[in-house]
């Protein structure tokens, strides 16, 4: 085995636990999701020698999952509009007063999942507790970037949930 397949191994063993949270937060289809992390650990591959150790490998590998992410996710738009689920993965309940956690969970995700890619990919990064130093730095913007816009979203987010609440009691 060559210097490259072991870090490589590495790299993969380490931060695993990545490659399916960013895959996951973009795909719920568990077929889309082997396809994805696979496609991660290709780009990965590839873009090991171009790896720079200004930064830590957990945000390379969190600009290189999200970036794969975002080019899977429009190449396969298309093929998933015209996709019919028979499985739905949300089922909102019917009579909620008070949501508890799990149903605030699940209605979360269902937002979230509604959100554009960029704005889905810096939630999943504040969610996972990155720095927005860290998040400027796997989405190539400034912090000031990244602050406003987790602002927004996390405005968007509370409206959604109100929104919902209100068409529960109303």
């Amino acid at each position: 085995m060559n210097q490259k397949e072991k870090i490589f191994l590495s790299v993969l063993d380490s931060y695993k636990g990545i490659i399916y949270k960013v895959a996951n937060a973009y795909c719920y289809d568990k077929s889309d999701q082997d396809d994805l992390i696979q496609e991660i650990a290709v780009q990965i591959w590839q873009s090991l020698e171009s790896y720079n150790s200004q930064y830590k490998w957990s945000t390379y590998i969190y600009r290189i999952a999200i970036n794969t992410c975002i080019s899977f996710y429009r190449k396969n738009k298309n093929r998933q509009s015209r996709t019919v689920t028979l499985d739905p993965l949300f089922e909102i309940p019917n009579s909620l007063d008070e949501p508890s956690c799990e149903q605030n969970f699940i209605l979360l995700r269902q937002f979230i999942k509604e959100l554009t890619e960029i704005d889905r990919a810096l939630i999943m990064l504040h969610l996972e507790g990155l720095s927005t130093k860290e998040i400027a730095d796997v989405i190539a913007t400034t912090q000031t970037n990244v602050t406003t816009k987790i602002s927004r979203i996390k405005k968007r987010l509370r409206a959604k949930f109100e929104n919902f609440k209100n068409n529960q009691n109303g």
